[in-house]
Order: C-alpha cells, then structure tokens, then sequence
C-alpha cells in the first residue's frame, strides 16, 4: 500500500498534529507527537489541552480511521507529567480541574477519541507517559522502550481510573508492583506482561505502526468505531466507581500539594538526590 506524506493541519506550541492517507481508499491515519524533547516529552496542562483539541479535530474527520500517538525523537514516548508545572502553585490551586477535569484527561491521555489509537512508544514511557500508553487501544513498543510509574517517588499522587484500570492490562498483581513500587521494566519484560502488544527494533517502529494502521483500515469503520466505543465502555465504569482524577487523592490528602512531603519529593526529584519522606512523619517531641 501507498501511503502520502505526512502533512500538519495547524500549528500548536506543545504537540505536532498530522495525517496521512492511503492512496488506494483515501482511508487516512491522524498522529499527535508529544513535542517538548528538553522535558523528555513532560506534559503539563497545555499539552493536555492541545492533544484534547486534536482529538476533537480527529473525531470530526470521516476519513481519519486510526490516531497514532508518540513522543518526539527516540529517547521518549513521554516522562509523564511536569513535575516543574506540578510544583507551581498554578497547578496546586486547580488540580482538579486541570488533571481530571475537562475533555484532556489526566496528563494528556487522548481520552474521548472514537478512532482506536496507537501508542508509538521508543525510549521512556514513565509515570503519565506509561497510563497514556497502557490507556491507548495498542501499544507498539521500540525495543529500546522503558516503562514504569513514579508518581509516589516525586509526589504525585495519581487515583481515579488510570490506577484500577491497569489491573484490566496486566491483572491486579503486577499493576500493584507498578504502581507501588516504581520499578521499570524493558520492552521484552512490557511484551510478557501484557503491557504492550509487540516490540519491534527501533528502526522498525514507523514501519510497523503503518502495517497495524493498514490492517485496521482494511477493515469496516462503522464496525470498528462499535467495538472502540465497547471497550471504552470499560474504563466510563472505572470513572464512575472511582472518579476520573483526584477523588480519592484530594479526600484523604485535601492539602496534597502543600505538605512537607510532596515538597520534599520534588525538591529532591530537582536536587537529584533522595527523597526523605519520614522526616515528617517522625511524632513532635
């Protein structure tokens, strides 16, 4: 198959949006590439915003049957969200409404997109990174991808839907060890848990990101969109049962972001060094 050159349909500060189309059937792939490589691709609120203008723009194109989602350059899919935006008090003050409110989602994740998705993932898919790829309908992995979380490592402490929903990926065990424990795991480890879909060399990547596109699109759209809108159906229970973002977090710790431990772990995330959080539990003398 014949595919056009990729062409930008408009210019955004934190994304680049595009499409391609197959010259056979006019059928046509959209891709948002996460553009911020200084941050390894970090998304703060106007990522989000961008990527959730995009999607709409996806949606609304009859001829677009697949997004494609990646990270600029091959060191990053995405390092997940700006611990620099989330150490502001821009962020601390409208954390429910930036993070789990509006059509963005958490951190970017392309939620409310009808087209099934693709995550492209070379390099890190860290923390937000690695729940907007595990969200993603496919995961195609370069074989120089890491994934993991680091929420409880920097201080973010991230509930709703993009934590229960990762025991419907791998199970309830190894989502727990992913979350609690912050490992990071390569492709090959990704591939056997189920976290991705197959690994490919680096090289490879665009390739066969092309080949699942042409397959998805040989086959009828109507029906795709049916069973897109099925699954999805999954992760709305999720929301409902657990909230989208923020429920549980803001409950328990109403004043997350202005506790001497979260301060602690971002300052040490911008010392470099490591984070001591029992300092502050230790009882008054």
């Amino acid at each position: 198959m014949t595919w056009s050159a990729w062409e930008k349909v408009r210019d955004f500060e934190d994304i680049i949006y595009e499409k391609k189309y197959l010259e056979e059937s006019s059928a046509g792939v959209a891709r948002i590439t996460i553009n911020r490589p200084e941050t390894l691709n970090a998304i703060r609120g106007e990522t989000g915003q961008e990527m959730a203008v995009a999607v709409d723009d996806t949606n609304g194109d009859n001829m677009i049957g697949v997004l494609v989602v990646q990270g600029m350059g091959d060191r990053a899919f995405s390092s997940g969200g700006d611990v620099s935006w989330e150490a502001s008090a821009d962020y601390g003050e409208t954390y429910g409404e930036r993070s789990g409110g509006g059509r963005e989602g958490h951190r970017g994740v392309p939620r409310g997109c009808i087209k099934p998705i693709i995550a492209a993932v070379r390099g890190y898919a860290i923390g937000g990174g690695n729940h907007m790829a595990y969200h993603c309908d496919f995961t195609i992995a370069a074989d120089n991808a890491i994934f993991g979380q680091n929420g409880p490592r920097i201080g973010s402490p991230a509930d709703g839907t993009y934590v229960p929903y990762l025991t419907r990926v791998v199970g309830t065990k190894k989502a727990r060890e992913l979350w609690m424990l912050c490992r990071r795991y390569n492709a090959q480890q990704a591939l056997e848990m189920g976290l991705v879909n197959t690994v490919v060399p680096l090289a490879e990547l665009d390739n066969e990101v092309d080949r699942w596109c042409e397959e998805i699109l040989a086959l009828n759209p109507d029906c795709i969109q049916v069973l897109k809108a099925a699954f999805d159906a999954d992760i709305r229970m999720t929301d409902e049962a657990t909230g989208v973002h923020g429920k549980i977090s803001m409950q328990l710790f109403p004043d997350h972001f202005k506790n001497p431990a979260t301060k602690e772990a971002q300052q040490a995330f911008f010392e470099k060094r490591t984070p001591n959080f029992w300092q502050f539990r230790k009882p008054a003398k």
